[in-house]
């Protein structure tokens, strides 16, 4: 199971920690944490991030069941893919992390036709 979100003038280093915040507290271990930041061609005061968290259940060294992939500038848009194992992270909790990101950023969420 896999969603993507757009946001529009959100700090991607913000919505990580959130993500990572939610994942933890969905019952989830840290397994990555890479955050990077990388200045806009032409613009050195412009920064872009990217963002990876993968996540293990408790007490499981040899399975990945969640892995987010944030990218995007604070004065742009940010986007954020969130790849799921359902067999280790149940749809359950996955609608619960989704929720939680919704109650704190869906005033600045954009939609796509794509999508």
């Amino acid at each position: 199971m896999e969603f993507r979100k757009a946001y529009h003038r959100v700090n991607p280093e913000l919505l990580y920690d959130e993500v990572k915040d939610f994942a933890l507290n969905q019952g989830l271990a840290l397994a990555e944490n890479k955050l990077e930041t990388y200045t806009v061609a032409g613009d050195t005061s412009s920064f872009i991030h990217r963002g990876n968290l993968t996540f293990k259940p408790r007490g499981r060294t040899d399975i990945e069941c969640l892995r987010v992939h944030i990218v995007g500038s604070a004065n742009g848009e940010t986007r954020v893919i969130a790849s799921i194992d359902e067999e280790f992270f149940p749809a359950e909790k996955m609608d619960a992390l989704k929720k939680d990101l919704d109650y704190i950023f869906s005033s600045y969420e954009v939609t796509h036709p794509e999508q």
